[in-house]
């Protein structure tokens, strides 16, 4: 079969994203598969052969090589952000019929929308930090959100990923350079309250038709949160296990499994957690995790015991399974 690694995005994840399409470059049984390096970038679409490019037809996702048009049968998402992590290349991809790994369009622009997810969360009793939500040119006052939600609080966009655009605000006077931070990245934000505990971050993902979790990391950052250059440029520890006792763990575990189908979820997935008097809070849920040697959800298919490759052996397979239902 042609496989499509999808990487890159419109954001200032894509350098990340481009990482992580190598893993899975590396890792695709070359046995079984033809591997592509595709490249969605904001100044365009192409096929990486050899280090030549060769632009992508928008209209059938096809490229063209010394005369010979190609066509993929399954593309391997790994965009980071916006367009491959919000719905939009998932939306695409459906309607002009190639099956593709992860969630479906509907499922990627939910969980991509910090609010929706957590109002569609609250119907199923998920704990989670207390918030109040923005758009750019509203009114409210430090003191206001002081009353409401205590200090320190979080000031995140509502729509982006990494940590990008988020401020932890520990005195008053920093929360208009939070608002611009956060709005630099979104027009709409999210205020949350302070949670103290233990941060650790669920890898989960439908394995063999059924719900797996991989394993729960422990996060401890050596910044004041776990910001961009915690989580990319090694100022953090993360350590798998976390070090929770074993009821603790079993209710993140759980936890982590009913966020996941409660969403509707498929493919690979990264569920952040603050644990609080032994409590799992619902942090944020990542729909394309990170795969570059840093990350997370790779150091988990390890301590799980499960091959990469098998892991993607089986997002294919998903894939195709769901190309049969549209067709029913």
């Amino acid at each position: 079969m042609n496989i499509a690694v999808v990487m890159g995005g419109y954001s200032d994840e894509s350098v990340i994203s481009l990482r992580s399409g190598q893993l899975i470059l590396n890792n695709l049984d070359k046995n079984k598969y033809k591997t592509f390096e595709v490249h969605i970038l904001l100044d365009g679409w192409d096929v990486i052969i050899d280090g030549e490019k060769f632009p992508i037809d928008k209209s059938d996702f096809t490229f063209t090589k010394n005369g010979t048009k190609t066509t993929f049968d399954v593309i391997v998402n790994t965009i980071h952000g916006t367009p491959g992590e919000d719905g939009h290349m998932q939306a695409y991809w459906e309607l002009i019929e190639i099956p593709y790994s992860g969630c479906n369009f509907y499922q990627s622009a939910l969980t991509f929308n910090k609010r929706d997810t957590l109002s569609v969360l609250s119907k199923f009793n998920i704990p989670k930090a207390k918030s109040i939500y923005l758009s750019k040119g509203d009114k409210i006052t430090a003191e206001e959100i002081k009353a409401e939600l205590g200090l320190p609080f979080f000031v995140k966009p509502n729509q982006s990923g990494s940590s990008l655009g988020v401020s932890k605000v520990n005195d008053l006077s920093d929360f208009e350079k939070a608002l611009d931070f956060a709005f630099a990245e979104d027009s709409d934000i999210l205020i949350e309250s302070y949670l103290k505990g233990t941060e650790v971050s669920v890898g989960v993902l439908n394995y063999k038709g059924e719900t797996k979790v991989l394993g729960l990391t422990e996060i401890v950052s050596h910044n004041d949160f776990f910001d961009y250059e915690a989580k990319y440029l090694g100022k953090s520890e993360e350590i798998t296990p976390a070090r929770l006792s074993a009821e603790v763990e079993q209710k993140v575990r759980e936890t982590a499994a009913k966020v996941y189908e409660a969403l509707g979820m498929s493919g690979f997935s990264r569920t952040d957690f603050i644990v609080m008097d032994d409590v799992p809070h619902f942090i944020e849920i990542n729909t394309n995790p990170g795969l570059s040697g840093q990350s997370i959800f790779p150091q988990q298919a390890e301590y799980a015991k499960i091959a990469f490759s098998d892991l993607l052996d089986n997002e294919i397979e998903l894939a195709l399974k769901r190309k049969l239902l549209w067709r029913k």
